[in-house]
């Protein structure tokens, strides 16, 4: 059996070197590379060329779906398995529309992931049948990205004002997207869209977002 060639994208130094040392155990398969953002991910995978590459959702630089969507775009034979700690059926529709193969929870074991990347490295699509099913049944996200920062924003506390000023929008303008993020939502207080949001699994991207751009 040929060796399954993978490429890792994951921020985190432990956790890219414990997947790297669980692959490298097994005899089909070998590490070709790791990248530690988005940003380097293409790149990376068009010097060496993967079967598989195994992307986390956070990365930071380039999300993780939006470099998987990039990575099918610019090399389609490598397959994708994303890894995720979030797995909301929001994220599962998203790592849907990035042409991503597989959709793994962190908390899987390593016999599960080992044959997650064998099944999608073979033509497979690997998902969790239970979020499937959840995603089949979760409603549509009704937001635009920026109505996403808005909400975000003031889903940390933050007052009318210091949304203005930190997404660079009047008072007005941040007035009438609560309005919109209201309506569309069918809530009747912010806290209320915040929670709809939260459970529905919209606000993550934006909110991560935020957390990369204060980071050190």
């Amino acid at each position: 059996m040929p060796d399954i060639s993978i490429l890792i994208a994951e921020d985190m130094h432990l956790i890219r070197g414990a997947l790297n040392a669980l692959l490298s155990r097994e005899d089909d398969m070998r590490v070709v590379e790791e990248v530690a953002n988005g940003d380097d991910l293409v790149e990376a995978a068009l010097r060496h060329r993967p079967d598989v590459a195994l992307v986390d959702i956070g990365l930071p630089g380039t999300d993780g779906l939006t470099a998987t969507a990039d990575l099918h775009r610019e090399l389609p034979s490598c397959r994708t398995v994303i890894l995720t700690g979030m797995a909301t059926p929001t994220a599962l529709r998203r790592a849907l529309a990035a042409n991503a193969s597989g959709f793994i929870v962190k908390d899987i074991s390593p016999a599960e992931l080992v044959d997650g990347i064998r099944r999608v490295s073979s033509g497979e699509r690997v998902i969790d049948q239970e979020l499937a099913v959840a995603a089949l049944k979760a409603p549509e996200n009704p937001l635009t990205p920026r109505e996403l920062d808005v909400l975000g924003v003031v889903a940390e506390g933050a007052t009318v004002e210091d949304v203005a000023e930190r997404l660079c929008l009047s008072g007005g303008t941040v007035r009438n997207y609560m309005a919109r993020i209201l309506t569309k939502v069918g809530a009747r207080t912010r806290i209320e869209a915040i929670e709809i949001a939260r459970e529905a699994g919209w606000l993550w991207p934006a909110a991560l977002d935020r957390w990369r751009s204060r980071k050190p």
